[in-house]
């Protein structure tokens, strides 16, 4: 479990934006610390903690210490599939959409860590949701993870511009997706 936070981190743990933590830690409302040699700012946990008490913010993010996962797609099988590998996983916390427009309004409101999403939804493309995703400053840290069993080349291309971090072809080990996702979000893979 994390003890120390950056400025973004904790941001995303609050639901505000960094420059909302930078100007609470530079007015002395959130205590914390300078690493020596640099202009990175720190705070410890237990002062996020309180910090998140007193401004009346709920603290559920912080003690679930869980990476937030969204899984996107119509096929409802391969959701609960990917909900269940990544649950029994223990290191994160799922929710679910089977359409793009469940995904933009859970995106804004949950703000997960990962968004696994399906390219093919029946009414809007994984590129649009990837650019809609992109244009809102404030979930500039969620990491994209698009599948599909239709995608040439040229179209993953696409993808990644749109702002897609990684792509992964259907079919696929459902393990071997949870460990592209757990390398995007710099922890520790489940294959050693």
């Amino acid at each position: 479990m994390k003890t120390v936070f950056t400025t973004g981190e904790a941001a995303k743990i609050c639901k505000v934006s960094q420059q909302t933590i930078i100007r609470c830690f530079d007015s002395g409302q959130l205590k914390g610390f300078r690493v020596p040699g640099s202009r990175f700012r720190r705070i410890p946990r237990d002062v996020l903690y309180k910090f998140m008490k007193e401004n009346g913010i709920p603290t559920d993010a912080l003690e679930s210490g869980k990476r937030k996962a969204l899984v996107v797609d119509d096929d409802e099988e391969l959701v609960e599939l990917i909900r269940d590998v990544l649950e029994a996983d223990g290191r994160f916390e799922v929710r679910t959409a089977n359409n793009g427009f469940d995904a933009g309004m859970m995106v804004k409101e949950y703000r997960p860590d990962v968004l696994v999403l399906d390219v093919m939804l029946p009414d809007i493309n994984g590129k649009e949701v990837c650019q809609r995703v992109r244009a809102d400053s404030s979930l500039e840290d969620v990491k994209i993870v698009c599948i599909s069993g239709m995608v040439e080349a040229d179209k993953i291309d696409d993808l990644k511009a749109a702002g897609a971090n990684d792509f992964v072809q259907k079919p696929f080990e459902v393990e071997a997706l949870v460990d592209r996702v757990c390398s995007l979000l710099d922890m520790q893979t489940t294959t050693v």
